[in-house]
């Protein structure tokens, strides 16, 4: 008994086709199975993603609170430093040392309570 030599899934012996047929048949069934669990995967994943409008209610008005407190942080920060005296002289010597604007000198002067070594060393670093 002579077996035909199989060739491109043509020809050859009815075994040798049902096997093919197998094969096929089985890498279907793996391939359907494994998009069944990408499937269960996504659909979890989905699940989990759902948030409720109260969570992200809290969440908005969290995060309008803390905006609100560094805000006001912010502006006593500034009548702080408002409050500090500082001189003309100091901040002229600390604009023509360090050739930054005058904004910036007072402002760091005041940030160093008017001590000027701090304020250059403060500019320096």
């Amino acid at each position: 008994m002579s077996e035909e030599p199989v060739v491109n899934g043509v020809g050859g012996t009815d075994e040798q086709t049902d096997n093919l047929d197998d094969a096929n048949a089985k890498k279907t069934v793996k391939y359907d199975s494994g998009a069944a669990d990408l499937e269960k995967v996504t659909d979890y994943a989905e699940e989990k993603e759902v948030i409720s409008t109260d969570d992200i209610s809290g969440a908005m008005t969290i995060i309008g609170d803390r905006r609100l407190k560094e805000a006001a942080d912010k502006i006593a920060k500034e009548k702080e430093l408002q409050k500090v005296s500082i001189k003309k002289s100091d901040v002229e010597l600390i604009i023509r040392e360090m050739e930054i604007s005058k904004t910036l000198a007072e402002r760091t002067l005041r940030e160093c309570h008017g001590d000027v070594v701090k304020a250059l060393i403060a500019l320096t670093n």
